[in-house]
């Protein structure tokens, strides 16, 4: 029953948690943590806070709320300052008139330690701003929500574990009633007597009712009679169900009346939100007959708390609601009431836009009164003035705001401009400002982008020509700068984007007509070539129609040229291009009838027989004869005159066309008549062949300068050509030696061949060498390598630490931000983490609060830490009395004592333990301290303190161990100094005992021992108290972890033989010999280990025991050298305090030296891994005993 009351108690306060988060969400319009996790999100006081400035935001103001966005909270948890948030919530509750009994602490809820209360003061809170009107009611939702069986064991748990008490929420409106009246017995009758009236149903009697003085109730009205008596039904109705599902669920202890009834604060929070009700469906009213006036006076109704209406507004008011209105019936699907929440949001978009407009008004008269001012700035910051709602001004365009603004108000009738039009104006001027940015700053996108800014109002731009508009712009821009002028207007810029358009348009009919050249320059047809070159687009001047010819060979050798250059097959000419050709054709149609008219010239020259008048026309430049000499003019009449009559005789010279051939092969024709020229062939007619053309006069003019040339060569240069013939010699001889190189080279490779066979020889040779060198010296390469590495790390070693040294400062402080830093980490998880890890809890367990449970489960401890020591000093005094014992039996044994002696012993040790264990039955049956008088109080608490000290001073005992005799310093050591430190129990005593032996040592050392090897062979104190500490059971595991393994496998090798005795060989072979054959062996049984080894036999089986030997012994070693780590720590520590103390006191010893003295020390355990030999040769010892053993049971 106990537990189930429990669960119900849980889930309870798990309705009341969500009760008060659907509540703040519907105050605070924003989404909560679920209740699992609400009372935590509650502890940094924001939400806290917030909902504070909803009910009072004169008192707590956004700005106070630290930590508004929680980044703080959610990055690095709690701080102190949300305590100031908490503080807040409580001063605005105060200051709405909450009463204070139902305020949290703060530590309540910054420290989570009392919760439930919080919620309490919410509810309270919540029925109490119901009341007054400013929130709503909160739901009862008791059996109405559903938490998973984990959530409600998680709560009933949290609650456990506080013990904390569930307050009575439903007796809130009681209370609240008691604490707000002066009169609480007649508040209470007249609250019952609205109640009664309420469940009659009869409207007058329940206005009666609640006009009662008593019930001081506010805001009656007679209008809404009718429906304060709905309202109160279905309120009360409600009440009354939910009441009676709780007590159907939870076993009722003392039902209050008010758990059925409405509370003053309820019947007064349901009056207010009828009249609010009956208010708002006065608006309605208005605004479905789109009466302002009537608009007004409805809200002018106090209920409805409007404090900013403004008189002015009033027609904003009826188009903001209205707008509002519709909006919502387009939401819902039907026409509803507006909520008070949305009047009131109305209202101040109204008067928001209101102070709007007559901001702009004003805004706008400084802009026209700046325009006519004339002062670029003060325009450019009447503009940028946000009360003017204009677009953007940019203050590099001051001046050209300035100028075309004050153009456009000198335009205008009346002298001013209005909003809009300022608003159109420097829309557009601020794209013209835009567009001169991005010229000044060479930004083609950003130039691109405020061009087609519809701001801008360009026509025709193409998004093709983006580029050219860019590259003409900025022209534009350098031209008009050199005139003065700073910025592009939009004429400008219009004009620029119109030309450009113009140009790109006609390079696209030019594009066009290149096609169709080219198109024609591919059908091998001259007349389409110079069609297409006569297009007007082709803009192509100078083009003639005698030269179309010329005109097609020129343009298509160009095309094949073009064609093999960039290896496309497809490559075509462009204008330029084309253009060229043209003019190269005209130039060579010139050319050509030029040069045909020089020749014709000459030819009838040659028929007057005349050489000078031959010579003069031979110069001529348009022929461009070369090699003509004055003095051959002679020879070339003569012999051009019989190449004439040559001609003349087998050609034909009635026709009066020549043709003539250009050096690229084209061929020309020139008339003798008329003088006309034409690349193309004559139609109906021949061609005279008896004129002489260019290149035969050529032939003959070279022919005839060469041989006058050669005679004067030939007179004058005797000495060069002696020269010229030694170097004919000289070079037929180089020519000797390079086909000799030739044929070396062409054998280059077998050369190179036998050249890399000799070398390779010799590398190898050398190789062999130096490796038999190096063979031959093995241990001191090997030495020099180790010498070489070891010096290495040491230098390495000496450098870091020299680094470390000369920066200790900065490691410290790296040390203590990366202990502070995890330290934080570690907060945090144990803070945010679900499960944080045992030691995080462990490492933060001092800061929570002890208990008493706490204290005595300490108490305890100690008590049993206490008994523990002395069971251990009872178990060690008999060990020592048994070992004693069993030295008594065998001396008995031995006969060396009586068996008297004996039993009196035993019966000594009897008589002993009793007593012992009556001192400690009597120990246990004493008081503890209570039973203590002063003074052996306070020689108890002498002792506390001496034992202290010894502790934590360990130089006393120190000291002390070396003024006892030698006798007797292990038992007093063994019962005195190991109780002290409670035989190292826990960490700090394992760590003082540490100190201890680290103290003893450095004394021993420093007083004591004179020479390096005296640690050991002067039987050192110190070193017999670490063996014998160590020589427990933490020693044995080690021991038992290192080499466990490796001793299993031995004795689990049944076949294993390690004997390296010959004789015990030889033994064990003739016994294993008669053994098998069941006769006596005839060999001797006693025998030398020089004859047993004279036997194969005995060799072989020694020669396997030694393998076996070895193989085990470097699995020993394996195990042990890898196992540095399970060594226990205390003596790793002592010898190293055993090394630094040596080297301090003996600064001249090597470390080897110092080593060796070392290494005893920790054999003693069997526990190191640089001496396992000593325990290696013990352990091979008990094996070799074990085989003894077996082989004569065997035997």
């Amino acid at each position: 029953m106990d537990e189930r009351r429990r669960q119900n108690v849980a889930y309870q306060y798990l309705c009341h948690l969500e009760e008060a988060k659907r509540w703040m969400e519907a105050c605070l319009s924003e989404e909560l943590p679920p209740p699992t996790e609400l009372e935590e999100s509650l502890r940094n006081g924001v939400v806290l806070a917030k909902l504070g400035h909803c009910f009072a935001p004169a008192v707590l103001p956004l700005k106070k709320i630290y930590d508004r966005e929680q980044t703080r909270y959610k990055a690095a948890g709690l701080h102190f300052r949300h305590t100031d948030n908490i503080n807040h919530w409580r001063d605005a509750m105060s200051h709405v008139g909450l009463p204070s009994i139902f305020h949290p602490e703060t530590t309540d809820i910054y420290d989570k330690k009392n919760m439930p209360r919080v919620v309490y003061c919410i509810h309270a809170l919540s029925l109490y701003l119901f009341k007054l009107g400013l929130a709503p009611q909160i739901q009862d939702l008791y059996g109405k929500v559903d938490f998973t069986e984990e959530e409600i064991d998680n709560m009933k748990r949290e609650l456990e574990k506080y013990g904390l008490q569930l307050p009575a929420f439903s007796k809130i409106g009681g209370i609240l009633a008691n604490e707000l009246s002066v009169d609480e017995a007649a508040v209470h009758a007249a609250v019952l007597a609205i109640n009664e009236a309420v469940d009659q149903g009869v409207v007058a009697q329940t206005m009666v009712a609640l006009r009662n003085p008593s019930a001081m109730l506010l805001n009656l009205r007679e209008a809404l009679a009718g429906a304060y008596q709905e309202m109160l039904h279905r309120a009360k109705l409600e009440k009354g169900s939910n009441a009676r599902n709780r007590y159907l669920q939870v076993i009722p202890e003392g039902e209050d009346i008010y758990d059925r009834c409405l509370t003053q604060a309820e019947i007064q929070g349901n009056i207010n939100k009828v009249n609010v009700h009956g208010a708002l469906e006065e608006v309605d009213n208005a605004l479905e007959r789109q009466d302002a006036l009537a608009l007004y006076h409805a809200l002018q109704d106090p209920v409805l708390a409007l404090h900013c209406l403004q008189r002015d507004n009033l027609d904003r008011y009826l188009e903001q609601l209205s707008m509002d209105r519709e909006q919502k019936a387009l939401e819902l699907g039907y026409v509803d009431l507006l909520e008070q929440e949305e009047v009131e949001a109305g209202i101040l978009a109204a008067n928001k836009k209101g102070e709007e407009e007559r901001a702009m008004l004003r805004a706008v008269s400084r802009i026209n009164a700046a325009i006519r001012g004339g002062t670029p700035a003060e325009t450019l910051e009447a503009l940028m003035d946000p009360a003017a709602q204009l677009p953007d001004a940019y203050p590099l365009a001051a001046p050209l705001y300035q100028r075309q603004l004050a153009l456009l108000q000198r335009q205008h009738p009346r002298g001013e401009l209005v909003q809009e039009e300022l608003f159109v104006a420097v829309e557009m001027l601020s794209a013209v400002a835009l567009v001169n940015r991005a010229l000044d700053a060479g930004d083609a996108d950003g130039l691109w982008s405020s061009l087609v800014s519809p701001a801008l109002g360009l026509a025709g731009v193409e998004e093709a020509n983006a580029q050219r508009y860019f590259e003409d712009l900025l022209q534009l821009k350098g031209q008009s700068r050199e005139v003065g002028a700073e910025f592009l207007s939009w004429n400008d810029i219009q004009d620029s984007v119109t030309n450009t358009n113009s140009s790109v348009q006609d390079e696209n009919d030019r594009v066009l007509a290149v096609r169709l050249i080219n198109e024609a320059l591919g059908q091998a047809d001259p007349e389409k070539t110079l069609a297409a070159l006569l297009l007007p687009a082709a803009a192509l001047p100078d083009v003639a129609l005698p030269t179309a010819r010329r005109y097609h060979d020129v343009l298509a050798q160009a095309r094949r040229l073009k064609a093999q250059a960039t290896e496309d097959d497809g490559a075509v000419l462009w204008w330029e291009e084309i253009q060229d050709g043209v003019c190269r054709a005209n130039q060579d149609t010139v050319a050509a009838r030029r040069m045909a008219l020089g020749t014709a010239a000459i030819n009838q020259a040659i028929k007057e027989g005349k050489a000078a008048q031959t010579l003069r026309v031979l110069r001529n430049p348009d022929v461009a004869l070369c090699g003509v000499v004055s003095a051959c003019a002679a020879a070339y009449q003569e012999q051009l005159a019989a190449l004439m009559a040559t001609k003349r005789q087998t050609g034909t010279a009635k026709p009066c066309w020549i043709r003539h051939r250009l050096t690229d092969g084209a061929e020309y024709y020139l008339s003798l008549q008329t003088f006309e020229g034409s690349w193309q062939r004559p139609r109906g007619g021949g061609l005279n062949t008896t004129h002489l053309s260019r290149e035969e006069i050529q032939s003959v003019i070279t022919r005839v300068t060469a041989a006058h040339d050669r005679e004067r060569l030939w007179a004058s240069n005797v000495a060069f050509v002696v020269r010229l013939q030694a170097r004919l010699r000289g070079c037929l001889v180089r020519r000797e030696f390079a086909a000799r190189r030739r044929i070396l080279r062409e054998q280059q490779p077998a050369a190179i061949r036998i050249q890399a066979c000799w070398r390779g020889y010799k590398q190898r040779r050398a190789y062999l060498e130096r490796l038999r060198y190096l063979q031959a010296n093995a241990d001191a390469a090997i030495k020099i390598q180790a010498c070489v590495r070891m010096w290495q790390a040491r230098r390495k070693y000496q450098e870091r630490l020299r680094y470390f040294k000369k920066n200790i400062k900065a490691v410290i402080k790296i040390q203590a931000f990366v202990r502070a830093n995890k330290a934080r980490g570690d907060y945090r998880m144990l803070v945010h983490a679900r499960s944080p890890p045992l030691s995080i809890v462990r490492r933060f367990i001092h800061l929570l609060e002890q208990s008493q449970h706490d204290f005595w489960e300490e108490s305890e401890v100690l008590r049993l830490q206490e008994e523990v020591v002395k069971r251990i000093r009872a178990s060690r005094q008999l060990e020592s009395d048994l070992d004693l014992m069993d030295i008594k039996i065998g001396l008995l044994v031995k006969n060396r004592i009586t068996l008297q002696e004996v039993v009196s012993h035993c019966k000594k040790l009897t008589k002993k333990n009793k007593e012992q264990l009556s001192e400690m039955m009597s120990i246990d049956k004493q008081k503890g301290l209570k039973s203590l008088s002063k003074e052996k109080r306070q020689k108890l608490e002498a002792y506390q303190h001496l034992f202290y000290l010894l502790q934590t001073q360990p130089v006393y005992l120190a000291r002390l161990i070396f003024q006892m005799p030698q006798n007797k310093s292990t038992k007093f050591m063994e019962s005195v100094i190991f109780t002290l430190y409670n035989y190292a129990s826990n960490p700090r005593e394992a760590y003082l005992l540490l100190q201890l032996f680290k103290a003893a040592l450095q004394e021993e050392i420093r007083s004591k021992v004179d020479h390096v090897h005296d640690i050991l062979t002067g039987n050192a104190t110190v070193i017999r108290l670490v063996v014998s500490f160590y020589r427990n059971a933490h020693g044995q595991n080690a021991l038992r972890q290192i080499l466990g393994g490796p001793v299993q496998e031995v004795l689990q090798d049944k076949s294993l033989s390690i004997r390296t005795d010959p004789v015990d060989i030889y033994k064990a072979w003739i016994n294993q010999t008669e053994s098998q054959s069941g006769q006596r062996s005839k060999l001797p049984y006693e025998v030398s280990p020089e004859q047993a080894l004279s036997h194969p036999e005995v060799q072989r089986r020694l020669d396997i025991s030694i393998r076996n030997l070895l193989a085990m012994t470097d699995k020993f070693v394996s195990a042990i050298t890898s196992s540095v780590d399970k060594i226990p720590y205390g003596m790793r520590y002592v010898a190293k305090i055993l090394r630094t103390s040596l080297a301090e006191k003996f600064p001249r010893a090597s470390l080897e030296e110092i080593d060796k003295e070392k290494a005893p020390f920790l054999s003693l355990t069997g526990e190191t891994p640089s001496h396992a030999g000593c325990l290696i040769e013990e352990r091979w010892l008990q094996l070799i005993l074990w085989q003894e053993q077996k082989m004569q049971g065997s035997v």
